[in-house]
């Protein structure tokens, strides 16, 4: 992909953190793409707010109130498909989707997960981190397939664990590498210098061995 106007669509529950993050980018022209939606599962998620003061189109499609995951992602698909969006972005989307809407965006959905995977794959990353005793945590960027946070890992950010550390301190230290990886991974695959294919994640033509950790140089491509 490398239309700078190419539509992309941003999922998510939540805050809208990272939502926010990949709207300040596309907005200085740092990712080549344009937001053309955005969709929240739950009406009171704050990211709404942050869409509407962005101009952004929104929308809402409450997962409970359809009789099943199917007819949920359908809907999806049909919004999705009226902006003619092929890729769709997770920024805390808390939701896990069939084979079918993986395949129909299939290597065109990218995600944030608050861990380093394949380590805490799921729900509750920094308690378990915590729990464990872990010396350092992070953020993973990755394509997203049928199994839940087993897709392909693009980029991650690697943060230390402080003794001193709770649940609130984690998460901020970790967020404020989120900001930075989510946006960078986007444009990235905005611009054709990343894609996957057959499960196998490429780089600047290179397969990628084992995922990217993020640096200083990478840092300067958002500046």
């Amino acid at each position: 992909m490398s239309d700078s106007n190419a539509p992309i669509a941003v999922l998510f529950s939540g805050n809208g953190t990272n939502m926010q993050s990949v709207i300040k980018h596309a907005q200085q022209g740092r990712i080549r793409a344009r937001i053309a939606c955005v969709i929240s599962n739950r009406a009171d998620a704050y990211g709404l707010t942050r869409a509407n003061n962005a101009g952004i189109p929104s929308h809402v499609v409450p997962h409970d109130q359809f009789a099943s995951r199917e007819l949920f992602e359908a809907e999806l698909i049909r919004i999705l498909e009226s902006y003619e969006i092929e890729t769709v972005v997770l920024a805390g989307f808390m939701r896990v989707f069939s084979e079918v809407f993986i395949n129909r965006y299939a290597n065109r959905i990218l995600n944030i997960h608050p861990s380093l995977l394949p380590k805490y794959p799921g729900l509750g990353t920094h308690h378990r981190v915590l729990k464990a005793q872990e010396s350092q945590h992070g953020c993973s960027v990755h394509f997203v397939t049928v199994g839940l946070d087993e897709g392909p890992l693009v980029l991650q950010a690697k943060v230390p664990v402080f003794e001193t550390d709770d649940v609130h301190s984690l998460i901020r230290r970790v967020l404020e590498k989120e900001h930075i990886v989510f946006p960078l991974a986007i444009r990235w695959f905005c611009e054709g210098k990343l894609y996957c294919n057959d499960g196998t994640v490429y780089f600047n033509e290179k397969k990628l061995e084992r995922p990217l950790q993020l640096t200083i140089a990478h840092k300067t491509e958002l500046v």
